[in-house]
């Protein structure tokens, strides 16, 4: 009986593993036992208990030392028998080698912690052990298999039958060092699940079960490849279905044995070497790659792959690409870093012979210098009807260079005008060094900088091509124009506060055939340039708040940022203000996004939104601003914030420079959902709709009442006519 006040009930539950349980003599086995429902403290005590006939053992306990049967302490004692805290309310009874004179009924009890007994306070589950009479002996396979023979994988297993236990076979193997891989189980309810590296084998035939008489049991792999050679091992298991779940209680592995596979792949010998070298920068330059000693190809196919891998001073390699391939079937396969080239034929692979390859550079360039090796591989036909590579020989590296000398480009950086404060001129000059170019070189110059020489990212500012033309990457008054033969010149016209940091060039040398495109020749990067000015100005600070942090949906909140400013402040027409808005959905994210934004001249820019919810935004006063969320939807839920970056105007030169960004605190913003407000409407509108046709129904049965299914008085017969008759 539960003992319940009002709505809460309180019945003890003591629970045990759904039984009866089977398990096999020196196996580990555990019994869980759980509490629920209970007063008192949140750690509860456990007993346990066995019966056998009509005999009880005590066997352990979680509070009283003394409470083991003397027959049972040495177990206790060894660690045989234990219990564990799984929980407050759980532990486990664990015995370590379980013995046949084991099985009983195993009681599990909790002392009483609540005011009034109710419920139950102990659970029983019978338990079964049965003596260990699994045997694995499987048969060794063939040590040595013939590349496409088959291994036969026999595995005997016998076991004395018990009703409830069940029996799977698993056929693995370990190569080398590498995990033990399952092949095919079979088991335990006659089914058969397949290694996921083996399923289209096993679809094909080439991987088959054969079952023999209930002892013996052979999975045969046909076809053979090297791939398939390692230590193939055999697996037996016991297995009992407890809630409705498979249960393993026993396993047994056995070793089978070594299997090699000798390959059957053709031979053959790969000889790399130089047909044309280039002298010059321009000149083609032709590789062969001839195979000889072919043996075993029989009906296989010989494809090739031409790699290059650059070389660095002192002849450290540093990474290999692939230049282009020719596959099993002859066709042409280029590289992703060369398939320009090789689609518009400056580069070319044919097959002069059956057993001759030929790489061919048309215009070899300083970027082509480096190491060049040819892969041959030999395909031959699989069972499936394609091609399968069966062997592949991979030539010595052949380094291929000029007879001149390398060509060598470094480029020098220094100041000509320094920038001494925001809103003056910086100028920097760039000259290239260089060595062993031909005549006719053209010179490229891209500018860049950062705020810092270590850590913080580069930026892009301008650049000019061989062709010189000019490109600037950002929206500034900036001017890159060439002053020399080999020299560039570079100008920020007004140094604003921001452009503090590390200037410098990156030149490269080009050069270029008629009805070709530009190859780069050499390229270097100039020394650090620092325009660095201690800037007097005022410092800028921003924060934000908000009328509310908790809104329903369809209210409007208004977020303020205010502008504060220390120093020597600026007067108002000589300071402007560009401001951005932010949500960040998520507390702690640094992927925000932006809502809107108001430049300096008072334009304001808002994001697209895909919710029902707007936003504007208004300007307070002179440092302050505001940001007004209409109609608040879940979404607008978040983390709001606002950065302001200050425009500052020089009372000397008034040209605008640039302050850096300052951001604001973040303010968190709830919008709660109001189910009464949002149903009260619908339910007003449907119990009105409810009366209205009620109404209109009544009035229309009674209109139909009284005009269709009016009572009228019937008319007597008169009786004279029969009367009439009667006297005649």
């Amino acid at each position: 009986m539960c003992l319940c006040f009002t709505a809460l009930c309180h019945c003890r539950s003591v629970t045990v593993s759904w039984g009866p349980l089977l398990r096999v003599e020196g196996q580990p086995l555990s019994i869980r036992c759980d509490v629920s429902e209970y007063e008192g403290p949140r750690e509860q005590d456990f007993e346990w208990t066995v019966t056998r006939g009509t005999e009880t053992i005590k066997v352990i306990s979680t509070f009283d030392d003394r409470f083991t049967d003397r027959s049972l302490q040495d177990r206790i004692r060894s660690g045989d028998i234990s219990v564990s805290r799984l929980a407050d309310n759980a532990v486990e009874l664990r015995i370590q080698e379980a013995r046949v004179s084991d099985s009983a009924t195993y009681r599990c009890s909790t002392p009483s912690t609540d005011s009034v007994i109710s419920g139950n306070y102990n659970a029983d589950v019978q338990l079964q052990v049965v003596p260990n009479s699994l045997i694995v002996a499987p048969d060794a396979p063939n040590p040595v298999v013939r590349e496409g023979g088959s291994v036969r994988l026999l595995c005997n297993v016998s076991r004395n039958f018990m009703e409830g236990i069940y029996l799977s076979l698993t056929w693995s193997v370990k190569k080398g060092s590498s995990l033990l891989e399952d092949l095919l189980t079979f088991g335990p309810d006659l089914g058969v699940t397949v290694g996921d590296d083996y399923t289209l084998r096993y679809t094909d035939g080439g991987m088959r079960l054969e079952m023999g008489n209930g002892v013996s049991h052979s999975l045969v792999l046909s076809g053979a490849t090297p791939a398939d050679q390692g230590m193939y091992v055999c697996t037996a298991r016991l297995w009992t279905r407890e809630q409705g779940a498979w249960n393993r209680i026993q396993e047994k592995t056995v070793e089978m044995g070594e299997v090699t596979v000798t390959p059957t792949d053709p031979d053959y010998t790969v000889v790399l070497s130089t047909s044309v070298n280039a002298k010059f920068s321009g000149d083609p330059t032709e590789l062969e790659c001839k195979v000889t000693n072919v043996s075993n190809l029989r009906s296989g196919r010989l494809g090739v792959s031409w790699l290059y891998r650059d070389v660095q001073p002192g002849d450290v390699p540093v990474s290999t690409h692939t230049i282009a391939s020719l596959d099993e079937n002859g066709n042409l396969v280029p590289g992703k870093m060369y398939k320009s080239r090789v689609e518009a034929g400056l580069i070319t692979v044919t097959r002069t012979e059956p057993s001759v390859f030929k790489l061919r550079l048309l215009r070899t360039t300083a970027a082509d210098a480096g190491e060049y090796t040819c892969a041959v591989t030999a395909w031959g036909p699989s069972r499936h009807g394609n091609w399968k590579k069966v062997a592949e020989h991979v030539t010595p590296a052949l380094k291929v260079s000029f007879a001149n000398k390398r060509p060598v480009l470094s480029a020098a950086a220094r100041r000509l005008r320094e920038a001494s404060a925001a809103g003056s001129t910086f100028e920097m000059s760039c000259q290239a060094h260089v060595q062993n170019l031909p005549p006719g070189t053209a010179f490229s110059i891209l500018v860049l900088s950062e705020e810092a020489v270590v850590g913080s990212p580069s930026r892009k500012l301008a650049s000019l091509g061989p062709e010189m033309v000019l490109q600037l990457e950002e929206d500034r008054d900036l001017m890159l124009v060439k002053t020399g033969k080999r020299e560039f010149q570079f100008r920020i016209q007004a140094v604003q506060v921001t452009d503090r940091g590390f200037y410098w060039c990156e030149m490269k040398a080009w050069t270029k055939q008629p009805g070709e495109d530009w190859v780069e020749m050499a390229k270097g990067v100039s020394n650090k340039v620092q325009i660095d000015f201690i800037h007097k100005g005022p410092t800028f600070d921003v924060s934000i708040s908000s009328d509310t942090t908790t809104v329903f949906p369809w209210e409007t909140v208004k977020m303020e940022c205010d502008v504060s400013v220390s120093g020597t402040s600026p007067t108002t027409d000589d300071v402007a203000y560009e401001m951005k808005w932010f949500l960040s959905r998520l507390r702690g994210s640094n992927s925000p996004s932006l809502l809107a934004s108001m430049d300096r001249w008072g334009v304001v820019h808002k994001a697209p939104r895909n919710d029902s919810s707007d936003c504007s935004l208004e300007r307070l006063g002179p440092r302050k601003f505001a940001l007004n969320v209409h109609s608040t939807q879940d979404s607008d839920a978040g983390d709001y914030y606002c950065t302001a970056t200050p425009w500052i105007r020089s009372t000397a030169t008034w040209v605008w420079s640039k302050a850096p960004e300052v951001s604001s605190q973040r303010v968190f913003l709830n919008v709660k959902f109001a189910l009464w407000d949002s149903m009260k409407l619908p339910l007003l509108y449907g119990v009105c709709a409810s009366v209205t046709v009620g109404v209109v129904s009544l009035v229309l049965g009674l209109v139909c009442a009284h005009c269709c299914c009016k009572t009228t008085t019937p008319t007597p017969r008169s009786r004279n006519k029969l009367m009439e008759l009667e006297m005649d």
